[in-house]
């Protein structure tokens, strides 16, 4: 199995990364053409339809494209799925060993799934959010219909994209373990991520509004502290058991266990507007899970940060991104989002030195503290045009490019 666990194992974990993606037409607009386009995806075998999707999330759960298997046969190759809504696509990564390979995944999967739209008459944008108003339409499928159903407005207004990071651990008790870990570090990852300032014709006033929509779902949000493998399971379950949520695929963790795939699944990011920085956080994101494993191995215990806690520095996170202060998760205080981001980057050093990563993914980090994040600069393009939907047009020009 690839990735770096123990002595036993490969030195560097394996990572995979899904994104979704706005579906708009030349103008701007979010249209409902994703499954037209995941249509003519299927006739070039670059993805499933619909009717396949919803069948696989019926058997499966949460369909996952990150993560490894014991070798590369049984590694799940790189795709285009669905999505709740039919102005979206997701796309998935296959299996990568260093972020070159994630660069370049990424890559392609965006140029395939701008191909898919336009043999719809569309494109694709990397936007966390519409920033012109739309009516969400719910893609097509029994699961989609029941979550819609079960949930009402929060189902029929979500038109949200986010980005999921896998990391490959090498078992449930070393994941387990790594969410415990991890979780006081993933607002600082909201904060550098955040790509949704605009929710449906007008300012949010937030970096991220993605976080604010999604955080209505029932199983969405922080976790406590689990004892171990056994407890997380069932504490699953139990969610299950309530019969609120549709299945496990809806356990909503700003990060959780995968159920296909031997990873930590790390969905707090809003998609990335640029590739380069949807690297940075991969790359992050790779070396807290690294950190937080040899954390466990060595015997240190998890910061004991209740959740309410959590909760708030991930909301004051979405609130002003990196352009005010963020609660430090090392006194729970709040500093300048520049020394946060700074004590993230200091607190995986180690990891991020031994994957090679470190001057790529430091570099990565000071570009968004300087140029800003996609927040910012859809703000810009705002306030230099007036027209939400120029906003869009150049959020299609960047998506692709490079």
């Amino acid at each position: 199995m690839p990735g770096a666990r123990s002595g036993d194992h490969e030195r560097v974990r394996t990572l995979g990364v899904e994104e979704e993606l706005l579906v708009v037409d030349p103008s701007g607009v979010p249209v409902p053409l994703g499954p037209q386009a995941l249509e003519a995806a299927a006739r070039r075998g670059e993805g499933e339809t619909v009717g396949e999707h919803d069948r696989a999330s019926r058997d499966d759960g949460a369909v996952d494209s990150g993560g490894n298997g014991d070798d590369e046969a049984t590694d799940p190759p790189g795709h285009l799925v669905p999505e709740l809504k039919a102005q979206q696509i997701e796309l998935g990564t296959r299996v990568c060993r260093d972020l070159a390979e994630v660069t370049a995944e990424l890559r392609h999967w965006r140029a395939r799934a701008d191909a898919a739209a336009r043999a719809a008459g569309a494109r694709v944008a990397a936007l966390a959010s519409s920033p012109v108003r739309v009516e969400p339409v719910t893609t097509p499928g029994e699961r989609y219909a029941d979550m819609t159903e079960t949930f009402g407005l929060t189902a029929l207004e979500q038109l949200t994209c986010g980005c999921h990071v896998h990391v490959s651990v090498a078992d449930d008790e070393e994941g387990v373990a790594v969410l415990n870990r991890i979780r006081v570090w993933l607002p600082v990852l909201t904060a550098l991520t955040a790509n949704s300032p605009f929710w449906l014709g007008r300012d949010s006033g937030y970096a991220s509004f993605r976080s604010q929509s999604w955080n209505r779902w029932p199983s969405s949000g922080p976790t406590e502290l689990f004892a171990d493998a056994a407890e997380y399971r069932q504490v699953v379950a139990d969610l299950v058991a309530t019969r609120t949520i549709v299945d496990t695929g809806m356990v909503y963790f700003d990060a959780r266990l995968s159920e296909r795939w031997p990873t930590v699944e790390v969905r707090i990011a809003d998609v990335a507007l640029r590739v380069e920085d949807a690297v940075t956080h991969a790359g992050l994101v790779r070396a807290l899970v690294e950190t937080a494993a040899r954390e466990w191995r060595d015997g240190v215990p998890a910061p004991g940060v209740r959740s309410e806690l959590v909760r708030v520095a991930g909301w004051r996170a979405a609130r002003s991104g990196i352009d005010a202060e963020l609660v430090s998760p090392l006194d729970g205080r709040p500093a300048p989002a520049a020394d946060v981001v700074a004590a993230l980057l200091e607190h995986v050093r180690p990891a991020l030195a031994e994957a090679g990563d470190e001057e790529r993914v430091s570099a990565g980090v000071a570009t968004i503290l300087s140029r800003g994040t996609g927040a910012q600069e859809q703000r810009r393009v705002h306030v230099g045009t007036g027209d939400l939907t120029a906003v869009v047009r150049a959020a299609i020009e960047v998506t692709t490019a490079g």
